[in-house]
């Protein structure tokens, strides 16, 4: 048996919940499946979310979205074993409308966004997992299910299926899909008094803060994150698949250490662990993103490799909203225009192109894997804090050194090149002109 809708979207997170809630406001019919017993129970990420998008579909979103902080204070930190430099910055224009970016629990968060999509006239179906693609001749026309009642029809498949989308790869979007382009997180949340988060931050009511760290990693290219929750602190590692295979090191001992880091330690220690997960995050940017569009079928969010990771821009829950508003307005508009093809199917690339999600992408496409190299993680970071560490030192004992002889120092010491740095800097600015 197969129940058909004009639309199914494969997966209730961000991406699939503003799918079904824009194309099902747009009057077709929409089925919104969830593997799941509800949306955002299997979702173990906790974090900052920047959610101004949201201001297009749901115009009141700041007061009635499970928010946990706003994010009033953004730190870029560089470690080395024992050392730190950091960049930071906050305001109290942060802490007002509109938002910077929040903390939330995508447990709530997701589950919420559903709701509203549900009450926009889409259809739930939660505990169902898709595992296949239907097709007539090469279109694709929905889903197989292991429901016992059976596969679902639709004219248009939107596939949030998440990161490694099977539905993706089925359909063969995926040209030569690479682990490389993946990173693993690893996050603790740890459980603290509202107070005690406030008087270790420096902050105050719903105040929140976002540290993002490069480094610190034990030798294993990648970063770390801590976030504030109102009552929790997330704490957490990113790594390279290929740094960590190498390595020989479990994550959550390269997690361990990362929390004993002179930098982190007085952030996370003393509390109660609540949760301990692990994700795959695509960070491949543009260059490792499927194909977007077949016949029948789109494919959004993290299945789409939507995630920015250019240093201080780490960014991803955005991208995938703004890529299921796109593909449920565009799809509506298929349905509508009765081509559902490749071709009908066209205004979604047109959407994303029109919008921040692939501009983005291209400004910053060479940076995801220059942050990951190895002159960036060691070489540069080594040279950065030790410079400014030995710049900030007061001895006493002798005239203070310049800083570019303590520059070379520190260049000769870790085997950091002139042409490298001029090299690495132009790829940097070319993303920030």
């Amino acid at each position: 048996m197969t129940i058909g809708f004009d639309i199914v979207v494969v997966g209730a997170g961000p991406a699939g919940s503003l799918a079904a809630l824009t194309a099902a406001r747009a009057g077709v019919t929409v089925a919104l499946i969830e593997r799941g017993p509800y949306p955002g129970s299997k979702n173990v990420y906790g974090g900052v979310l920047y959610a101004r998008i949201l201001d297009s579909v749901i115009p009141d979103w700041p007061e009635r979205a499970p928010i946990q902080r706003w994010v009033t204070r953004r730190s870029t930190m560089v470690l080395t074993e024992h050392g730190s430099v950091a960049m930071d910055v906050r305001g109290d224009a942060w802490s007002q409308e509109p938002h910077n970016g929040v903390t939330a629990f995508r447990s709530e968060f997701d589950s919420w966004l559903a709701d509203e999509a549900v009450d926009a006239g889409a259809t739930l179906i939660p505990s169902t997992t898709a595992i296949g693609l239907l097709y007539d001749g090469g279109t694709v026309v929905g889903v197989r299910t292991d429901r016992p009642e059976g596969d679902i029809g639709a004219r248009v498949v939107i596939a949030c299926d998440g990161v490694n989308s099977l539905l993706a790869r089925e359909a063969g979007l995926y040209d030569g899909f690479d682990a490389s382009n993946f990173t693993l997180g690893v996050k603790e949340v740890i459980g603290f008094d509202k107070a005690e988060i406030d008087k270790r931050f420096g902050v105050r009511g719903r105040e929140g803060v976002d540290i993002e760290t490069l480094g610190g990693t034990s030798g294993v290219s990648g970063g770390g994150f801590v976030y504030t929750n109102l009552e929790s602190v997330a704490v957490g590692v990113v790594l390279s698949l290929a740094g960590l295979r190498a390595a020989a090191l479990r994550p959550e001992e390269i997690l361990r250490r990362f929390k004993t880091h002179p930098s982190i330690a007085p952030l996370v220690e003393g509390g109660e662990l609540l949760e301990y997960s692990a994700h795959l995050i695509p960070e491949g940017g543009l260059d490792a993103m499927p194909e977007l569009v077949t016949d029948g079928m789109m494919v959004t969010g993290d299945a789409a490799g939507m995630c920015l990771a250019a240093g201080v821009f780490l960014e991803g829950v955005n991208f995938a909203m703004a890529t299921g508003i796109a593909a449920g307005e565009t799809a509506a508009e298929a349905i509508s225009a009765g081509d559902v093809s490749r071709t009908g199917l066209g205004g979604y690339r047109r959407r994303l192109d029109g919008s921040f999600v692939l501009p983005d992408h291209r400004r910053f496409q060479r940076i995801p894997r220059l942050l990951l190299s190895e002159r960036v993680q060691e070489r540069y970071s080594r040279f950065v804090v030790d410079t400014a560490t030995e710049l900030f030192t007061v001895r006493n004992t002798a005239p203070k050194v310049g800083l570019w002889r303590i520059m070379g120092a520190a260049r000769r010491r870790y085997g950091v090149r002139w042409r490298d740095v001029i090299r690495d800097g132009f790829t940097l600015i070319r993303g920030f002109k």
